[in-house]
């Protein structure tokens, strides 16, 4: 990941020296484990511990030769520790250190992701509740629709959190694995009591049937749901720009005070960071499917997913990492413009209450076709002509020969259409 898109408690997980320290930290854990299960002698494990160390440098002029990091990596650390390094590695192959190692990390990155997730749900929820009531146009094909209020457009994306939340839980337990098998799972060279001992001190599971490798369907759905996740702040981003629209105006992203908007033109505020997230959407739906292929290997292994993991799986906690970081900032930082919401509402000369008087008019026996046509062509009317739409009504005789004033105007009263906003946010748990 670039630096423009790194921050810093992500990229601290994924540094050359955090991949080795994880390396070194699983090749210890079995030295203890055969150590404590009389295979090895235990004060040689003690000497192991006690010099155990790696040279980047090193590592990098080893593999320049070898073209091997896992044997460049072991033959830094046997020139810090000596003769006992013969114990390191014992029975082992690379991808028990690689994908043990591996499940360490995302350990980590997934920590802060649902860390991020949480703080996200949190800043929706006080959203949600500070505008639960404040009213507003909902728009279906980006034409008015009916009232609804920001709040709840900001309940609806908690709820949609919330499931991504539980997601990520779940894609979170299932690559908390590794693997400590042998070169093809089959523990010719080491014991299965091993792997579940080692596993257990790393605060992780062992592999049910490993090949080679940890099977690479479990990092296929991490990456899935994390593109998931990517996809509704990306829905999020879009309804903000849509909202931040010059012709719209009723929530914009925040700006400021010696931020500029174009290098042309000094009147521009734009919705750059929505835009952004919008933009990293794109990497992380491309990241999915490349973790999608790596499921498929030659038999017990190939190594064609390595390359390919090597970049995808860090990058996709780097870009979430940011992109949840990115969102949550921009939520606490809105302009929000109850009075441009009330303004919009109000343009289209309240033909968005049509519902009611159509349902109105039904309730009184009106058939729906009959009814929905003299509703529609006042409506089309009022548009046309500029002309409030309760008024067109009241002087229509097919409504008024139903309908008194005073139940025509009760159609078009705002509270009465948003009388349930309460239970929905009971619904969620909002209060």
């Amino acid at each position: 990941m670039i630096a423009r898109y790194s921050l810093p408690d992500m990229s601290a997980i994924w540094t050359d020296q955090a991949k080795y320290e994880a390396w070194l930290e699983v090749e210890l854990a079995v030295c203890k484990s055969m150590a404590k299960f009389g295979l090895i002698p235990r004060e040689t494990v003690d000497v192991i511990i006690q010099k155990a160390s790696f040279d980047i440098a090193r590592i990098e002029e080893i593999e320049a030769e070898v073209h091997h990091d896992m044997i460049a990596f072991l033959t830094s650390v046997a020139e810090a520790v000596g003769p006992e390094a013969q114990h390191i590695h014992r029975g082992m192959t690379s991808s028990d250190v690689l994908d043990t190692a591996l499940a360490l990390q995302l350990k980590k990155a997934g920590a802060l992701l649902l860390e991020d997730l949480h703080n996200l749900r949190e800043t929706l929820a006080a959203l949600a509740l500070q505008y639960k009531l404040t009213a507003m146009i909902g728009r279906t094909h980006g034409v008015h629709a009916e009232p609804i209020t920001f709040g709840l457009k900001m309940a609806r994306v908690y709820s949609e959190i919330l499931r991504q939340e539980n997601r990520l839980k779940s894609a979170y337990d299932q690559v908390l694995y590794g693997k400590i098998s042998g070169v093809v799972g089959t523990f010719v060279h080491i014991e299965p009591r091993i792997e579940e001992d080692v596993c257990r001190m790393l605060g992780l599971k062992p592999e049910p049937a490993a090949s080679q490798i940890v099977s690479r369907d479990r990092h296929a759905h991490w990456v899935s749901v994390l593109a998931g996740i990517g996809a509704t702040l990306e829905s999020l981003a879009t309804e903000i720009r849509h909202l931040h629209r010059t012709e719209v105006g009723e929530v914009l992203e925040g700006f400021a005070q010696k931020q500029k908007g174009s290098s042309a033109m000094p009147h521009k505020r734009n919705p750059i960071l929505c835009e952004r997230i919008c933009g990293m959407a794109r990497l992380l739906r491309g990241h999915a499917v490349c973790a999608l292929e790596n499921v498929s290997l030659w038999h017990e292994r190939d190594i064609s997913h390595s390359s390919a993991e090597r970049v995808m799986l860090p990058d996709s906690a780097h870009t979430l990492h940011y992109m949840l970081k990115t969102a949550d900032q921009v939520l606490q930082n809105l302009d929000i413009r109850p009075e441009v919401m009330a303004a919009n509402l109000g343009s289209t000369l309240g033909s968005i209450h049509s519902q009611s008087v159509l349902l109105a008019l039904t309730d009184k026996g009106v058939s729906r076709d009959e009814a929905y046509q003299i509703i529609q062509k006042n409506a089309l009317k009022s548009q046309e002509s500029d002309s409030e739409f309760r008024d067109l009504l009241v002087a229509d005789e097919e409504v008024s020969a139903h309908l008194s004033d005073e139940e025509i105007s009760a159609c078009f009263d705002l509270e009465k259409s948003l009388k349930r906003i309460n239970e929905i946010f009971a619904r969620l748990g909002l209060s």
